[in-house]
């Protein structure tokens, strides 16, 4: 399959690709779609939703570590919905994350939250860059507090500076809170993200949709 099939789906696609049908999948579906701070986030212009693990072609989702290994029941139990604000200045992502994803017995394993944090910081610094596309440089993790299995959380990130190939981005996850409850922040990050200078090539063979 050429490589220019890679992302295969739009935004608005990946939105329409998941149906679930286990019913642990079919209520955390509805529980994040009847939340608060979804339809919050769905009723501001200036966010674009997606599923972005479902934009890629399905021969190649088994090959990537967020959309493969560590998806599933019992896993990253279903597709994450994103929230990305335009020009990639903020994001916000809420998953579901189940108990296969521990380290120690009912608790997520930290590096599983430094991946999201990889892939989540990453992604929102994207639109920013010149050529839509960038490689983790640096990473910096905080954990803050212990991060149970078969939860709801939510993580946030912000590019806070851009110079030419580079950008700068803050971010963390933390608890979905009910509503009149305030999230808890579970772990705080920072990285540097750098287009790297054969960027025009990557994006002529992986195009954005």
């Amino acid at each position: 399959m050429p490589t220019t099939e890679f992302i295969s789906y739009t935004d608005e696609e990946s939105l329409k690709v998941f149906q679930p049908t286990a019913p642990k999948q079919v209520e955390v579906e509805e529980y994040i779609n009847n939340h608060p701070l979804t339809k919050s986030l769905r009723s501001n212009p200036e966010f674009t939703e997606s599923r972005p693990t479902l934009k890629v072609h399905e021969d190649y989702r088994n090959a990537s570590l967020t959309s493969g290994a560590l998806a599933g029941p019992g896993k990253i139990e279903v597709p994450p919905f994103v929230w990305q604000e335009d020009g990639g200045k903020s994001l916000v992502s809420i998953l579901y994350l189940g108990n296969e994803l521990c380290g120690y017995p009912g608790l997520i394993h930290g590096g599983l939250l430094a991946t999201l944090l990889d892939e989540g910081l990453a992604r929102c610094s994207f639109p920013a860059l010149p050529n839509k596309i960038g490689m983790t440089a640096n990473l910096t993790i905080n954990y803050r507090k212990p991060s149970p299995a078969e939860s709801f959380v939510v993580l946030k990130a912000k590019t806070v500076k851009v110079e030419g190939r580079k950008a700068w981005v803050e971010g963390h996850i933390e608890t979905l809170a009910k509503q009149g409850e305030e999230p808890v922040v579970l772990v705080e990050s920072s990285a540097l993200m750098v287009e790297p200078k054969q960027a025009k090539m990557f994006r002529s063979l992986i195009p954005v949709k």
